[in-house]
């Protein structure tokens, strides 16, 4: 058929048809006769692939390189573009929802007895356009996809080289059920269940804050664990194992529950969830990191995204963990970070995040000046080019969102803290 006829059928314009040719996105054979361009059953095919690529907002660069992929039967690629660009999508929508929000508050403002102070329709602007850019300003400066294939070797050098925890004070208990009876423990002045720091919204943050004193010794809190900086040299990634199964036994999930890992990387943690029958979804901005996680455990369900718009809907799981990832968000981030964990999680739903954290400004204060004086580079640079949160203020936070805490430490950084709704 001619172009006339193509575009007809297709219900495009012959000049949308020349500018994809233009573009190389087909190639229609031309008549030795009179030049003009015949199409045929596949160039209409591969028309409407453009169409409905487009349709979602694929560009046309997006556009090549999937046709590139449907044309040597590559689904699995295909899948990754489709995806990325849900993520976009899902990102433009967790804005222009936060707009909604806004501009609703401005409403509600707007309609209070008395004078408007507009001075506060400037602040919820502002508000707004923080968390814009929060959400827009972060990327990859680690470059995950090319560490994907080490990744696991490296992670199994950082914890051959560590004897393996057998501190009583750090064993790993049961799930959210323990918590609970941790919990009304801890509301009749028990003492802590096994060690783990326990907080509520109806108990004082100061008696169950973290000790701070600016020695950190060795026996504070009724742990075993220094504080201070280490001797030996700094691995982001020490005590790893014990801290992935703390954050899977903590979380105990029901047969069937389903749970999102967030910065799933290669799928360590997923994966020992996946083991004890939960329903895992897996999400990582690298594609390579993905493509691992596939491969060793291909019952997963993994997906491109990232913390800052998570693409699911509402209330879509029973829990939410992440480990050895969120530190990559900036504080802004975190909190955005956290509002998106609440969202896709149902009513009762549970979020465990295993990281590096200080536990308060005064922590991060003092290993700052011990690692100074201690002449230790490389953790210095691992502090300046990641955001270490602060655990009091993960947790309160959480308590102002309507969850109850409880958290352990691993190490000098590393933290395990579990939240549940009151509600």
């Amino acid at each position: 058929m001619n172009i006339k006829e193509a575009a007809d059928r297709l219900g495009i314009s012959a000049r949308a048809i020349r500018f994809y040719e233009e573009k190389g996105l087909i190639s229609p054979v031309k008549q030795t006769s009179n030049g003009y361009r015949t199409y045929t059953e596949n160039d209409i095919w591969r028309l409407q692939t453009i169409a409905a690529l487009r349709e979602i907002g694929m560009s046309l660069q997006d556009i090549t390189q999937a046709l590139g992929e449907i044309d040597q039967g590559n689904q699995q690629r295909l899948e990754e573009y489709l995806e990325l660009q849900q993520a976009v999508m899902y990102a433009q929508w967790v804005e222009l929802k936060r707009m909604l929000d806004t501009t609703q508050r401005m409403i509600d403002l707007n309609r209070q007895d008395g004078p408007l102070d507009v001075s506060h329709l400037h602040d919820l602007a502002d508000s707004s356009r923080r968390l814009r850019e929060a959400r827009q300003n972060w990327h990859d400066r680690w470059n995950y996809d090319m560490q994907a294939a080490i990744h696991d070797q490296r992670v199994q050098a950082a914890n051959d080289r560590l004897p393996r925890q057998t501190d009583s004070n750090i064993s790993i208990d049961s799930g959210p059920e323990a918590m609970q009876a941790t919990v009304e423990s801890d509301r009749e002045d028990g003492p802590d269940h096994n060690g783990d720091e326990v907080r509520s919204q109806k108990n004082s943050r100061t008696a169950h804050r973290p000790n701070s004193d600016t020695t950190y010794p060795a026996d504070a809190g009724s742990r075993s664990k220094d504080l201070r900086v280490g001797a030996g040299p700094f691995n982001i990634y020490d005590n790893y194992d014990e801290a992935l199964e703390q954050t899977a036994s903590w979380i105990s999930p029901v047969a069937g529950e389903k749970g999102l890992d967030i910065g799933t990387g290669t799928g360590n943690l997923a994966g020992r969830l996946l083991e004890r029958g939960a329903a895992m979804t897996a999400i990582d901005q690298s594609r390579e990191m993905l493509r691992t996680c596939r491969t060793k455990y291909p019952e997963m369900h993994v997906k491109l995204g990232n913390f800052l718009a998570l693409p699911f809907a509402d209330q879509s799981f029973d829990f939410v963990v992440s480990s050895f990832a969120f530190h990559h968000l900036s504080p802004d981030q975190q909190q955005l970070a956290l509002q998106e964990m609440q969202r896709v999680l149902t009513a009762r739903g549970r979020i465990c995040l295993t990281d590096l954290m200080f536990v308060d400004a005064a922590h991060r204060k003092t290993y700052i000046q011990q690692a100074e004086a201690a002449g230790h580079e490389d953790q210095l640079q691992t502090i300046k080019e990641r955001h270490f949160p602060l655990l009091d203020g993960l947790c309160g936070s959480l308590e102002d969102a309507g969850y109850v805490t409880k958290h352990i430490r691993h190490n000098a950084l590393l933290h395990t803290l579990l939240a549940v709704p009151l509600r």
